[in-house]
């Protein structure tokens, strides 16, 4: 090696005049070389290691994160018992308690009313006033008749009397004392028919006068003075006069149906309520029920009794009837509980360890967010809300852990809330 080369390298050459001076220091830098490079090699090998260690901590880490993650949490409530029943709301009209078209029973012309629409009446008051000039004319000709039958009755009367004595006397046969009687009999027969006559008469021409029959407001009035009025001899009914309302209370009748009849009973207290009075309720009770289910219809007819005093609401007007009903003791779950199959309606229960297990169930009245369960579930079983349609018989789920008091929300009595999220 030159002494070029050896300046190159920065080694100094050896000369064979420096001796063993020179070697040494040689010696003390190959050594120090050796020690660089296993240091070196060492902290590659601490550097490889640790590497190693991590991705298998993070291969730990993933593997229990996504066995975790695998797992199906679920929320689960437990079936309710109502414990206040459902209100039931439905459409009526009202009516007064009493409504009733008032039509005359005499014939002849309207000389005057004295009542209008919207007229308050007490039982009693005039409403109108009728000319009867030919039931005035039977009238008299009924009381001449009867002033006839009666002088008749006094002559056979007295002519039995005559016969009476010559009888004693045997100066007439018995047949014609009996005649005499015969004819005493048809006289007074023919006075007391031209009595009921008269009487009938009296009482037509007091219907001249047209009173109101019970307490309440002219809702129509369909006359005026001068009109014919026909009061339908012949056996029909004439045109109505007036129509009279009493307006309180008032009626409404409703139509329940089937599935809500059984829990509809007299006496329930309702509230009545009229979309141009907001804010306004009127509380009234169940008057009585037909009892029946109309087989047209299938619903049963129910009469609510409406206190009106103030006479702010009238008759012929639409309202909403809401009926609170009785509380039923069959089960309810939420609606989105259900599960609806090729098989039927299930909900999803879970059972021991875990496992799902899909129930058939029979269902009954349907709330809108609650339907009730008539058979299927016991009020202990656990069962999935919002189940997923992949939800299978068998099935291990977990159910997702209570959430920190802070945290929590406002959940339904016997369910969980949901999972956690893993952290990322």
């Amino acid at each position: 090696m030159t002494e070029q080369r050896h300046s190159a390298l920065a080694i100094h050459p050896i000369a064979v005049e420096e001796g063993e001076g020179e070697l040494l220091r040689r010696r003390q830098i190959v050594r120090r070389t050796r020690w660089l490079v296993l240091v070196v090699l060492v902290l590659l090998a601490l550097g490889a290691a640790r590497t190693v260690f991590v991705r298998m901590a993070n291969a730990r880490a993933l593997e229990t994160g996504t066995t975790e993650r695998a797992r199906q949490y679920v929320q689960t409530a437990l079936p309710r018992t109502p414990t206040a029943g459902q209100t039931l709301a439905l459409p009526g009209t009202l009516q007064g308690f009493v409504q009733s078209p008032i039509s005359a029973r005499a014939s002849g012309y309207l000389k005057r009313w004295t009542k209008d629409i919207g007229s308050r009446v007490e039982k009693g008051d005039l409403l109108a006033e009728i000319e009867t000039p030919e039931i005035d004319q039977q009238l008299s000709q009924a009381v001449a008749a009867r002033a006839q039958a009666a002088s008749g009755l006094e002559l056979a009367r007295s002519t039995a009397e005559r016969w009476e004595a010559l009888r004693k006397k045997d100066v007439v046969s018995q047949q014609d004392l009996d005649e005499r009687r015969s004819a005493v009999a048809q006289a007074t027969s023919n006075v007391a028919a031209a009595d009921a006559n008269v009487q009938r008469l009296k009482q037509t021409e007091g219907f001249k006068r047209v009173v109101a029959p019970f307490a309440g407001v002219i809702t129509r009035r369909n006359v005026d003075t001068g009109d014919l009025i026909d009061a339908g001899g012949g056996g029909g009914a004439g045109r109505a006069l007036f129509v009279l309302a009493q307006t309180d209370p008032l009626r409404v009748y409703i139509n329940v149906p089937q599935a809500y009849a059984q829990l509809v009973k007299a006496g329930q207290p309702v509230v009545v309520t009229q979309a141009e009075l907001r804010g306004q309720t009127f509380k009234g009770e169940v008057a009585r029920t037909a009892g029946a289910i109309d087989t047209t219809t299938r619903m049963m007819q129910v009469e609510v009794a409406l206190p009106n005093k103030d006479g702010a609401l009238l008759p012929g007007a639409y309202v909403q009837v809401s009926l609170p009903l009785a509380a039923s003791r069959t089960l309810t779950v939420p609606s989105n509980a259900l599960l609806f199959r090729a098989e039927g309606t299930r909900i999803a229960v879970v059972g021991a360890q875990g496992r799902i297990n899909l129930r058939p169930v029979t269902l009954g009245r349907n709330y809108g967010e609650n339907v009730e369960v008539i058979d299927g579930l016991e009020s202990t079983d656990r069962m999935v809300l919002n189940p997923s349609d992949s939800l299978a018989e068998g099935d291990v789920v977990a159910v997702a852990p209570d959430a920190p008091p802070a945290d929590a929300k406002a959940v339904p009595a016997g369910a969980a809330p949901a999972p956690k999220k893993e952290p990322a």
